[in-house]
């Protein structure tokens, strides 16, 4: 063979693997847990970002009737005492759920009926708890002892009965009652427990205002609802707007003036109110009574729990639509949209017959007598700073058993109250109804120039509230002062302070106060 045999062929090696060091195998799979992350946190935020994105207006068919929740049937007592009686319940209702929503409500399946009392009545209220849980009755805007004012202390237990009894001794007013449970009171509002409770007095009974209770003096509770799919209630805000627990309502008007009293019902979004045209109307009364003097406005902001009279001029055959749009949150873009500051609803339409029954003109002024409620400035014996900010006011959160402060009965404080974050929060003070002084050093809108129990805190704005306690003290029975988002208030957001007289103490709290007294008892 000519040159020899062939050479064998050369096995060729694989070059050797290098091994990647600990190092890099970790930044690869950090690397990668990032990258996921972000993917899945890119779509949790569309997610949420989208789902605070609310718009229906023109969408939404405004054909069911209003309900009216009823007036709330009253006795006489032998000791002088009109007696109201009110059964907590659960029920089912249909909230616009692809099912009926299983519901709690008062003497019914949702919401409650409407309580209605003069200043100088002395009432009693037989609360009965149908549920299977624990609940309490909180009369939001009532001047009462704290033994009686159904916080997280009076609480009810299933098959258990309450009778509170007071003596009505403030300005006319719509105010309204809820559960209060602590931790729980998104939950049992979300649920339906909530209901309008009207006061009267000699001075509005005098005023030429609509005043025939379901023709041309409506209850108007507006909530959001988050309605699954089975039809059950989630307990934070929601795209689903009822109205008295009608989805999609309309109210038929025969009057050429109508009054509304709006009540902002929700558990934590705020609503901003205007008629669809534009065209103002009057504001004659905010949370704690009539105004001093009307105030024309072409929209109201509304956060939960606050309430407000306004009265629309309607023209016959005509039809306006009252929406929420927009509401200014005061805070950052981001924050705002996440609370619902851009959110938009159609809330009720108004639809006046052909021919309308004439409505005297709205005076101009409203109540001489109102604002002295407060007390006036050169009283304030005291101030006091409330700072809100995560959960926490001042820092502190909720203790059952723990006083925070103590004002002293027959003196006026002034509060100095800020929100020091972006995060929407309220302000509520139980049993005393307080004027906004000032908003940054300047004078409230007419909005905030009533006596109000609750306000919206625009985020970094000072508010200087006048507060004057009186008629009740007891060292051993708190009130709360809290966020009324009630999501906020479950979380901790409260303090609690007793009214005592000069020289007491608070002293150690109990469980359910009331058992310790012989009227207002716990069974």
């Amino acid at each position: 063979m000519v040159g020899g045999p062939p050479a064998p062929l050369e096995r060729v090696r694989p070059m050797p693997r290098r091994r990647r060091s600990l190092a890099t195998r970790l930044a690869i799979v950090l690397g990668s847990a990032v990258l996921l992350l972000v993917a899945i946190g890119g779509a949790g935020i569309a997610f949420a970002w989208n789902h605070a994105s609310v718009d229906t207006v023109g969408k939404v068919a405004l054909d069911r009737q209003l309900a009216i929740p009823p007036l709330a049937r009253s006795t006489v007592d032998a000791a002088g005492r009109r007696v109201f009686d009110l059964t907590a319940q659960s029920g089912s209702t249909d909230l616009g759920g692809d099912e009926p929503s299983p519901t709690w409500g008062f003497n019914g399946s949702y919401l409650g009926p409407t309580l209605r009392a003069h200043r100088g009545e002395r009432v009693l209220v037989e609360l009965h708890n149908d549920l299977p849980v624990a609940t309490t009755v909180h009369w939001h805007g009532m001047h009462l002892p704290a033994r009686y004012d159904g916080g997280p202390h009076q609480m009810v237990a299933p098959g258990g009965t309450w009778e509170p009894t007071w003596r009505i001794d403030q300005p006319a007013a719509t105010l309204w009652y809820h559960p209060h449970p602590h931790g729980e009171t998104a939950d049992h509002v979300s649920r339906g427990l909530a209901g309008l409770f009207i006061l009267d007095d000699d001075e509005s009974d005098r005023l030429p205002l609509p005043h025939t209770y379901g023709v041309d003096d409506l209850p108007v509770i507006v909530q959001d609802k988050d309605v699954r799919g089975n039809g059950h209630l989630g307990s934070g805000s929601g795209r689903t707007i009822v109205v008295n627990g009608t989805v999609g309502p309309y109210a038929a008007v025969s009057t050429e003036r109508v009054r509304l009293r709006l009540l902002n019902g929700s558990s934590m979004r705020v609503f901003d109110f205007r008629l669809d045209n534009g065209e103002p109307f009057d504001l004659v009364a905010t949370g704690g009574g009539l105004m001093a003097h009307k105030a024309s406005l072409d929209h109201i902001r509304l956060a939960p729990g606050e309430r407000a009279e306004v009265v629309v001029t309607m023209q016959p055959g005509e039809r306006r639509v009252l929406r929420s749009v927009d509401p200014d949150l005061g805070s950052n873009f981001l924050s705002s949209h996440f609370d619902g500051g851009d959110a938009k609803f159609d809330v009720l339409e108004l639809r006046a017959a052909d021919t309308l029954q004439p409505s005297p003109a709205v005076p101009d002024v409203l109540s001489t007598t109102n604002l002295a409620t407060a007390g006036t400035e050169s009283e304030s014996v005291r101030t006091r700073t409330f700072s809100l900010s995560g959960h926490s006011i001042n820092g502190r959160q909720m203790v059952m058993d723990r006083v925070d402060f103590a004002p002293i009965l027959d003196t006026t404080e002034t509060w100095q109250v800020v929100n020091t974050e972006d995060t929407a929060h309220s302000f509520h003070v139980h049993d005393v109804q307080f004027r906004v002084l000032s908003v940054d050093g300047r004078q409230p809108a007419p909005e905030l120039s009533g006596l109000k129990d609750t306000v919206y805190l625009e985020p970094h704005r000072h508010y200087r509230l006048l507060l004057r306690f009186t008629d009740y003290a007891d060292p051993d029975s708190v009130y709360m002062v809290h966020c009324h988002m009630l999501r906020h208030e479950d979380a901790g957001m409260m303090l609690q302070f007793a009214v005592v007289e000069p020289g007491d103490r608070p002293g150690e709290l109990a469980a359910v106060p009331a058992t310790r007294h012989t009227e207002g008892h716990t069974h």
